[in-house]
């Protein structure tokens, strides 16, 4: 091993929530609880007003990233996985078919079969070998009833990213909807509703985006407003004459109180993306990210899932080790060199098996711009010494 030690643990599970934050995330959220602490829609005093605004802010910031359109359909969830259902389960009706790609996360694929026992079926678009999307078989996979594709924008396994563009292109020609999980991207990659015929984006606040876990939702075209029904609904300070659901934004998708204090850390956080610049934070962990297959590349003890390079990648990487126990791998990584990886199945057991790593899983390093070179070769030599 070189002389370097790590004078903390090295965190290379960026993929799972980002770490660390940047220090005005907790400052927002202390300032809210310990000085504004209220509720909103409810109360009609200056502290009220105050986290309104916040509120308000978040979502023109959001809408903003992704070129959402009128901020009023941000809709605040705690995460990808309830985005996801509310869009899924409110959408699609018995006798429809969606496309859905092979390297979906468990936070698409159990709501889809949870819907097989309402009339709605699926099929999985064939992957590339590096697990993406195989373009090439959409048109022969097409029903009548087909409604929608649901797609990540990148796995969470192999970190290969789906062409949205050409899939959004092909969605408009056949009058699908496009439906996007942007968990692995958001706050990373560029992400354009308009120019990628995107129709409803789910995004959590915890991964690239920087801010809190527990704070997360869902962009909506508005055409898409009436045809997607509540999933949940309670009050919400509007309309409280009556007992309908509102049919207004974003009160249509949002009983109940907000996640407030999740909130005004995730607008510190788009303020710290704004002020960074989301391309330097790409850049700087891509290029970690390529130190990183670099030192693995001519290395025959290891197996790379994916990409080999970081072209069409996102900063996450997945190796297995021949001849050696992955779980056993990871806990002397964590125990002898403070290395924190993650290994698994990463809730994605579609896309290991589109990659041919089921059931024995990965080990997943994911790299934040936080992290440094020195972190990587260090775990790069670990690697080398781990038996």
């Amino acid at each position: 091993m070189n002389n370097y030690e790590p004078s903390r643990r090295i965190y290379f599970d960026q993929s799972a929530t980002t770490f660390p934050k940047p220090p005005s995330v907790a400052q927002a959220m202390a300032f809210y609880i310990k000085e504004v602490g209220c509720n909103v829609n409810r109360g009609c005093y200056h502290t009220a007003y105050t986290a309104e605004n916040i509120i308000f802010e978040t979502r023109e910031l959001l809408a903003g990233l992704f070129n959402g359109g009128n901020c009023k359909n941000t809709v605040f969830t705690s995460n990808v996985t309830v985005s996801m259902n509310v869009l899924l389960k409110g959408l699609l009706r018995p006798g429809d078919h969606v496309l859905v790609s092979s390297m979906e996360h468990n936070a698409v694929m159990r709501p889809l079969n949870q819907l097989l026992a309402h009339g709605i079926e699926f099929t999985r678009i064939p992957p590339t070998p590096e697990g993406g999307m195989d373009l090439s078989s959409l048109p022969g996979l097409l029903r009548p009833a087909t409604k929608a594709i649901i797609t990540t924008h990148a796995s969470n396994v192999c970190g290969t990213l789906m062409p949205l563009r050409q899939i959004g292109g092909f969605c408009h020609s056949h009058g699908l909807l496009l439906i996007v999980d942007s968990a692995q991207t958001a706050g990373i990659f560029p992400l354009d509703m308009e120019e990628m015929h995107i129709d409803a984006l789910a995004f959590t606040g915890h991964k690239g985006l920087l801010g809190p876990q527990g704070i997360g939702g869902f962009l909506l075209k508005e055409h898409m407003i009436p045809k997607v029904e509540p999933l949940i609904s309670g009050g919400t300070g509007s309309l409280s004459h009556t007992e309908g659901i509102p049919g207004f934004m974003p009160d249509r998708f949002e009983p109940g109180t907000l996640n407030i204090p999740g909130i005004y850390g995730l607008h510190a956080s788009l303020q710290y993306l704004q002020k960074t610049g989301i391309p330097n934070i790409r850049k700087k962990e891509l290029e970690l990210t390529g130190l990183f297959l670099e030192g693995l590349k001519d290395n025959r003890r290891f197996r790379l899932i994916g990409h080999t390079g970081t072209a069409q990648r996102a900063p996450v990487v997945s190796i297995q080790i021949n001849g050696m126990d992955l779980s056993r791998a990871a806990h002397i990584l964590d125990r002898d060199y403070h290395i924190q990886t993650r290994v698994g199945l990463h809730c994605a057991p579609s896309a290991h098996k589109s990659l041919g790593t089921f059931p024995t899983g990965t080990i997943r390093f994911s790299f934040g711009h936080w992290n440094t070179r020195e972190e990587v070769e260090y775990c790069l030599e670990a690697l080398e010494h781990i038996r």
